[in-house]
């Protein structure tokens, strides 16, 4: 699955605030589970008090306790309003590698093209690597002149949500909110070993590091590039792994797979920065990294935001099934 839609609302709900999510902020809480429902929009039924908590008015900022009731008034998700007026994909093209691209498109409109990136593919090209996204792009062109334009990166590894701008503004404005850290990316993560606190920031330096003649990624306080990454366990599995959210601050290269390791609970699967202990000795686990964009919301300059989900690919899907873990029980824990 790709775009996450949010079920039309035809009726007043009310609903009742789980345990789980005590102090989480209304509008993250109702965001969770109506991704397709703008940010404008909920601040709208808010000041109308058409969403209220046990018949209150409350504000976005509103932190729930369990047992509240959350009224929620007929609403159509904007993501199905759109719907109807997103370009058709239905581009067939010659080469392998194009038309899996154009397989894993989530989201196509006139501005912005998001994939689902398979792990093991390669965004850009470099040294050994002649399959790269970057060589297809004229694949994804749909009706349009020039190629789409890359914005952002994901390591050759990590699978999930890659954004690309389809023309020179939106590439501009794009690149500029991903410099700016206005663009909000979650990965998901299979950690290996306990994790403490189950919730903080990570703020370390890191930089490159060349030794006998290969380089790496560490922690460097003294000439290191500022990185911050917010983390949160999901689920624990006891002391052996849990399942995190990942939402990085600042996205240097490596960065998550650094600063999971640096605490001494690696990536599962990543061996570059995690050593032997980065892999868990569990029947039917897949040895390929655990790491994966889940999720991103973007701002457009109009004020209208865009929230995409991608689902878990299959090494990971089978992991989470053998470790009994539940993508559906997944609440945003920011």
């Amino acid at each position: 699955m790709g775009h996450e839609r949010s079920p039309k609302l035809t009726e007043v709900q009310i609903k009742t605030v789980e345990s789980q999510d005590a102090d989480i902020r209304l509008d993250r809480w109702f965001r969770a589970r109506y991704p397709g429902i703008g940010h404008g929009v909920i601040e709208k039924l808010l000041r109308t008090g058409q969403i209220r908590v046990d018949g209150r008015r409350v504000k976005a900022s509103f932190r729930l306790e369990a047992g509240q009731k959350v009224r929620i008034p007929p609403i159509q998700s904007t993501a199905c309003a759109k719907q109807a007026k997103q370009i058709k994909i239905n581009k067939k093209v010659s080469d392998a590698l194009g038309q899996t691209l154009v397989n894993s498109v989530l989201h196509l409109d006139e501005e912005i093209i998001v994939i689902d990136k398979p792990a093991g593919l390669a965004v850009q090209g470099g040294t050994n690597i002649s399959r790269h996204i970057d060589g297809v792009l004229d694949a994804l062109s749909f009706g349009k002149a020039q190629k789409p334009k890359l914005v952002h990166r994901l390591d050759k590894d990590t699978s999930g949500i890659l954004l690309l701008a389809r023309d020179r503004v939106a590439a501009r404005w794009l690149t500029r909110d991903f410099r700016e850290q206005a663009i909000v990316k979650t990965y998901w993560a299979l950690i290996v070993g306990e994790l403490r606190p189950v919730k903080g920031v990570i703020d370390a330096p890191i930089g490159k590091t060349i030794r006998e003649n290969s380089e790496k990624i560490t922690v460097n306080p003294k000439d290191g590039q500022t990185a911050i990454t917010h983390y949160a366990i999901v689920e624990q599995l006891g002391r052996k792994a849990s399942w995190v959210a990942l939402r990085p601050k600042t996205g240097r290269t490596h960065q998550l797979r650094v600063h999971m390791a640096s605490l001494g609970t690696p990536i599962h699967g990543d061996g570059k920065y995690g050593g032997a202990k980065a892999f868990l000795d569990l029947q039917g686990i897949s040895k390929k990294i655990h790491l994966h964009a889940r999720d991103i919301l973007v701002r457009r300059p109009n004020g209208k935001e865009l929230f995409i989900t991608a689902e878990l690919p299959s090494h990971m899907k089978s992991s989470w099934s053998q470790l009994g873990l539940d993508s559906k029980n997944y609440r945003d824990p920011f």
